[in-house]
């Protein structure tokens, strides 16, 4: 568990890097699909779901 949250922090931080220099290469794209995978496999993957699905249903919810 440690190492897989390890690796997800790694991940994350590489993506916010790559974010923020301004281009999106085929290298940094592979960087956020592990960062997926590995947020998917962790303990944080059911509360990103729901707070994914809360937001959603909030924004259905808005009449323009």
């Amino acid at each position: 568990m440690v190492i897989s949250l390890s690796v997800v922090v790694l991940l994350l931080v590489l993506a916010w890097i790559f974010m923020r220099s301004g281009g999106l290469k085929f290298s940094h794209a592979l960087v956020c699909v592990l960062l997926g995978f590995h947020l998917a496999g962790s303990s944080m993957a059911a509360t990103i779901h729901d707070g994914l699905t809360a937001t959603a249903e909030v924004v259905s919810g808005l009449r323009p």
